[in-house]
């Protein structure tokens, strides 16, 4: 009976279905998935830097670098395109400069970045060498759909990849994935990559965006959420006083109505997220009379966090441009583009209308040049510009640009134009324009670390993109509402502060001032004057002198047609919110509609006095 037995166990046991080796089930890949890439040189990380008999030498990340000198500048680089230093002696007895990141790392580019080193005595400098933080990151939130594939949405906070790409779904075919986007009026791959069942993982590469990311599942406290899936309700706290110059109040100090903010901000945390669509605000800062009383971040931002400003740094070109003025008789508004660029004297055989065109012509854009950013066929558009190889100077590309108008006729949205105003500044001073923007803007301004935007041939680049941190971003809004003041130091004249702010040209169908826009919106049964620095995906710095109001907005929303309507969070929520004297402070504050009204004025033509 033994064999028989021993036979029969046996049948049973090949005939029983072993657990170990039946196939898999189709994975449901619905749920939330995240991706991140860091693609730093090296974090902060300390320079000393010595002197000993007349010969400099940097110390840096275990290197030690010989220094060039040529005319009082100090310049390095590290081995391995690590980046390099160019800075000088100061009146302080320190070493003052920037750190120039590498060019070619992907979804960064090329910045510069203040560097401060004290005198440590014995001939000795040190400091600290902060870079751009080069996180590239990913959220992918799948739906299962009736056809066997999964409903995307892709969201970048950087770059907003999904939006600009329109993702609509991920399709696997066996291990195959292909995330797809709706361009052209037809779904197209975004990326491929495969699906890793061991580790539950997917593999998605994008091209052009540093290659492979690895997927895995995220919680509910993911940063893809403006505070977590399930929230706490929202308690107003005041804001920190830090070593910045900003006081800060309450907002019952100030004379705005608490709750209400609750409210708003409450409302901005229970967006829902499961649209390509949905707003992203990483920040949100508001300043009454002076005095910081609100402070909020979203989505893992924070205040030590450097944030793109897109076009919005174009109004930052300006009030550089107004301090250089301010502090150096060589440049005025009537200062002439060609000669100042061409060393004093005009460029033979220069076009006739080019001769006439001046600094207030670039601040305002109406240089006259065929440069329409919204044009693609214009040779001076920034996208025409960025791409070609055959002039790395981008102060000198524009300049070549053909003209489409004489100058002052026209205001037209180019970049290029905000970028040839720093680029004037520059050479006024013969100098390299970050040295005077730090001696004349951040030291007064007390801003901290920032980075700076590099045309291919080094220089900095005016019309947009530089990132500041949010506290710093928000000051130049309450330095024009001071009319150029700051904490005691005089920064812009007060004439061109106000000028700068003042209507004084349509473009895109709202008014323009020095590189600000300008418009009024509904504040309770009447309109307040804002003036407006703007920038792609939400960025917004606004002052509103009647209220002595200033809000700063730092948003996200490059690619989907949210962007446009982020700022009407504040005529609608914000404003409601803030008294005047004589106001009844137990009135109930109610949300007042809003529609912008963008397409209103006519466009492009000077403003009639």
């Amino acid at each position: 009976m033994k064999p028989v037995l021993i036979t029969v166990i046996l049948f049973c046991c090949l005939a029983a279905p072993n657990p170990l080796l039946a196939a898999d089930p189709p994975k449901d890949l619905s749920g939330l998935w995240s991706a991140k890439r860091t693609y730093a040189t090296f974090g902060p990380a300390r320079l000393i830097v010595t002197r000993k008999n007349g010969q400099y030498q940097a110390d840096m990340l275990g290197f030690s670098v010989p220094i060039l000198i040529d005319r009082g500048e100090l310049t390095f680089s590290l081995p391995g395109d690590r980046g390099g230093f160019r800075g000088r002696l100061d009146k302080d007895g320190g070493i003052s400069g920037h750190w120039f990141r590498p060019d070619g790392i992907p979804n960064v580019g090329h910045f510069a970045s203040p560097v401060a080193l004290r005198n440590d005595g014995n001939e000795r400098w040190s400091g600290t060498v902060n870079t751009l933080q080069d996180t590239f990151s990913f959220f992918l939130l799948l739906e299962a759909d009736a056809t066997g594939s999964w409903r995307a949405v892709l969201r970048n906070p950087e770059r907003d990849l999904g939006g600009q790409q329109r993702v609509t779904r991920l399709v696997k075919d066996g291990n195959g994935l292909t995330l797809l986007g709706m361009r052209s009026g037809k779904e197209e791959p975004v990326a491929q990559g495969t699906y890793d069942s061991d580790r539950d993982a997917l593999m998605l590469n994008f091209p052009n965006r540093g290659g492979s990311y690895d997927f895995t599942r995220d919680g509910d406290d993911s940063d893809f959420y403006p505070r977590g899936k399930h929230p706490s309700k929202y308690i107003y706290r005041k804001p920190p006083a830090l070593d910045d110059g900003w006081p800060t109040a309450t907002l019952d100090e100030e004379n705005i109505d608490r709750p209400a903010m609750e409210r708003f901000i409450q409302r901005l945390i229970d967006v829902p997220q499961d649209s390509v669509n949905a707003p992203q605000h990483h920040a949100f800062l508001l300043v009454r009379h002076g005095k910081l009383v609100m402070e909020e971040y979203f989505h893992g931002y924070s205040r030590e966090r450097l944030h793109d400003t897109r076009s919005a740094s174009k109004s930052m070109t300006s009030v550089f441009v107004g301090a250089v003025m301010n502090d150096d008789w060589r440049l005025t508004l009537n200062s002439l583009v060609y000669q100042v660029m061409n060393g004093g004297s005009f460029p033979a055989d220069l076009d006739p209308q080019k001769r006439t065109m001046t600094l207030e012509h670039l601040l305002t854009m109406s240089a006259g040049y065929y440069c329409d950013d919204t044009d693609d066929k214009a040779p001076g558009n920034e996208e025409t510009m960025s791409d070609q190889t055959q002039e790395p100077d981008y102060y000198r590309y524009i300049l070549n640009v053909p003209m489409a108008t004489p100058p002052g006729e026209k205001s037209v949205y180019c970049s290029a134009v905000a970028n040839l105003a720093l680029g004037m500044a520059g050479a006024a001073l013969h100098d390299f324009p970050l040295y005077a923007f730090d001696r004349l803007v951040a030291k007064p301004l007390r801003l901290g670390v920032y980075a700076w935007g590099l045309d291919p041939a080094g220089n900095p680049f005016g019309g947009g993109s530089v990132q500041y941190l949010p506290r710093d971003f928000i000051k130049f809004g309450q330095l024009l509402l001071d009319k150029g003041r700051w904490n005691g130091h005089q920064i812009l004249s007060p004439e061109f502060a106000t000028r700068s702010i003042s209507p004084l040209y349509h473009l895109r169908k709202v008014t323009y001032g020095y590189l600000w826009w300008i418009e009024d919106l509904p504040y309770k049964k009447r309109t307040v004057r804002a003036f407006m620095a703007l920038g792609a995906g939400g960025q917004l710095v606004m002052g509103i002198p009647e209220l002595d109001l200033v809000i700063g907005l730092y948003a996200a929303n490059y690619g989907t047609r949210t962007q446009g309507h982020l700022r009407e969070v504040i005529p609608q929520f914000v404003l409601p919110a803030v008294r005047e004297p004589g106001d009844d402070q137990n009135a109930p504050v109610i949300d007042q509609e809003y529609t912008n009204p963008y397409g209103a004025s006519p466009d492009g033509s000077r403003v009639k006095p």
